[in-house]
């Protein structure tokens, strides 16, 4: 059964920058498996011999022919993190294929607002527009070692700033299109700032909460 949800990969290189780990991943199946910029995979961090998987969630950073590229953030003493912290090339891996709607659709203009958990599905969403684009990226990033190689202008948040830097943004005029996501409860403060005061549509702000304090996943 898990063969006919999962891939079967074999990592290909590792890096680590900061506190991302960047994972390369291959897999004939993987040649037709669909992918839209900023949808997520779903691997087995769990020992190889465990009943059951041991699923956590992460962004799909690039995706080329046989190969998935991932950046997972290392934090925490959690399976998912050891399994970062331990993931060699030749590793075997079992993973889903992409999926998720939090992905692109048509507007004017597009803003990205979120912290490094963030940044993996925004880099692969605004690689996709078109050339010349009009967008406005906020990241909120405790370290700068952790700043991920986003494509165009970045603000850069410290901890805690991401709904003041947001709310310090001269915008176009008329709503674009919004792709929120972190930690649930930033997520939900920059939405309400969007729709209350500055008068955006609820269905121009998509949201997308990773995870929360006290909670192992939003998944």
């Amino acid at each position: 059964m898990l063969e006919l949800l999962f891939v079967r990969a074999r990592v290909d290189e590792v890096a680590t920058s900061g506190r991302f780990r960047w994972i390369r991943l291959r897999a004939e199946a993987l040649r037709t498996a669909g992918w839209q910029p900023g949808q997520q995979v779903r691997v087995d961090v769990g020992p190889a011999n465990a009943i059951a998987p041991l699923l956590r969630t992460y962004s799909v950073w690039d995706r080329q022919d046989d190969a998935i590229e991932l950046q997972g953030l290392l934090h925490g003493d959690g399976p998912g993190a050891r399994w970062l912290a331990a993931v060699a090339p030749g590793t075997e891996v079992l993973l889903s294929k992409p999926k998720g709607d939090f992905v692109l659709r048509p507007a004017p203009w597009h803003l990205f607002a979120g912290e490094e958990t963030a940044s993996v599905a925004f880099g692969a969403m605004l690689r996709s527009l078109p050339p010349g684009s009009p967008t406005r990226t906020v990241v909120e990033c405790a370290d700068d070692a952790d700043r991920l190689p986003l494509p165009g202008a970045v603000d850069w948040a410290g901890r805690g700033g991401l709904l003041a830097a947001v709310e310090a943004l001269t915008l176009p005029d008329g709503p674009g299109l919004a792709y929120i996501a972190g930690e649930a409860r930033d997520v939900q403060a920059v939405r309400q700032h969007l729709v209350r005061d500055r008068g955006w549509p609820r269905r121009s702000v998509l949201t997308k909460p990773f995870w929360t304090p006290g909670k192992k996943g939003m998944e």
